[in-house]
């Protein structure tokens, strides 16, 4: 009987004993799938930090590459300048994004995928920057170059304006009438009209002013005005107070009398001009002087006594 209760109590142990192992072992089960469990989370909660981590640098390596095309010394197109507001804009998200506390894994992907897009986008925003600093250097050496081109042209067309003018006036120079033969004889003027050459100056009521005109092939034909200044004994200019003023050598001169000539470049062609004194004469040496395409063509004296 004792024996039966002995057994029977034997056994109820080893029951417990397996119940307890099974718990046991369970216990460690779960133990080990929960430690598992953690241990993945915690591997996938570090890699995203670590994606994170490294989207964030390269953003910034991104936003970098942005900043140097952008500080080039170009001038931006439209277009260019949209570009880089774009990008800007886009970076900015994505850092907002990435600031987040938790990013699903699908948002992850997003994420990089719109970086491999910027980076495309920012790397073309460069190209196109390097593209019109180049324009702009072939554009700045033309220009420099047409400007050389223009300076030596206008250089040229200054230095042939030069030539031009001192040849003119070479020409001009040479086509002036200049007298071959000069005389001034005095006159008096009788009461019926006829006229006595005369040396003393009280009997004097003009000049005749006689001269014949040097062989000048390139000379002009036809009317020249002719300019005559007399200088009484005394130095002055006689004239009719009329303040008239013509230009000769570079000077302006006021003349004592204004007429013209018609000038066909006939040899030893003799041309005569009556002046008449609006004063008394005066007893010395007057001087008459001739000019005409604004220069001197001679001059010639006479002494009244």
């Amino acid at each position: 009987m004792e024996n039966i209760k002995s057994e029977a109590s034997g056994g109820r142990d080893s029951n417990k004993i397996y119940f307890l192992v099974l718990v046991i072992v369970a216990l460690l089960g779960t133990n080990i799938y929960l430690f598992f469990k953690d241990k993945k989370s915690n591997d996938k909660v570090v890699t995203l930090t670590d994606e994170k981590s490294r989207m964030s640098v390269e953003i910034d390596r991104i936003e970098a590459e942005l900043d140097k095309a952008s500080s080039e010394n170009v001038k931006l197109s439209t277009r260019l300048k949209d570009d880089s507001d774009v990008a800007r804009r886009k970076i900015e998200e994505l850092r907002n994004a990435l600031k987040k506390g938790e990013l699903t894994q699908q948002e992850l992907a997003r994420a990089q995928q719109e970086i491999k897009s910027l980076r495309y986008f920012v790397s073309r925003y460069s190209s196109d920057i390097t593209d019109l600093k180049q324009k702009n250097h072939v554009l700045t050496a033309e220009r420099d170059s047409l400007r050389s081109t223009v300076n030596d042209v206008n250089e040229h067309a200054t230095r042939l304006e030069r030539q031009n003018s001192e040849l003119n006036n070479k020409v001009k120079i040479a086509s002036a009438l200049k007298v071959a033969r000069f005389e001034v004889a005095a006159f008096k003027v009788k009461n019926n009209g006829r006229e006595t050459e005369v040396t003393r100056a009280a009997a004097a009521k003009k000049f005749k002013i006689a001269f014949t005109i040097a062989d000048n092939s390139i000379a002009q034909r036809g009317m020249h005005e002719i300019y005559i200044r007399v200088v009484d004994p005394n130095g002055n200019l006689i004239t009719d107070d009329n303040e008239s003023f013509f230009s000769a050598n570079g000077d302006d001169l006021q003349y004592t009398y204004k007429t013209a000539i018609d000038f066909d470049n006939t040899p030893s062609k003799l041309y005569s001009v009556d002046w008449m004194n609006p004063k008394e004469f005066q007893k010395g040496v007057y001087t008459v002087l001739l000019y005409s395409d604004a220069s001197t063509m001679g001059s010639a004296s006479i002494t009244l006594r």
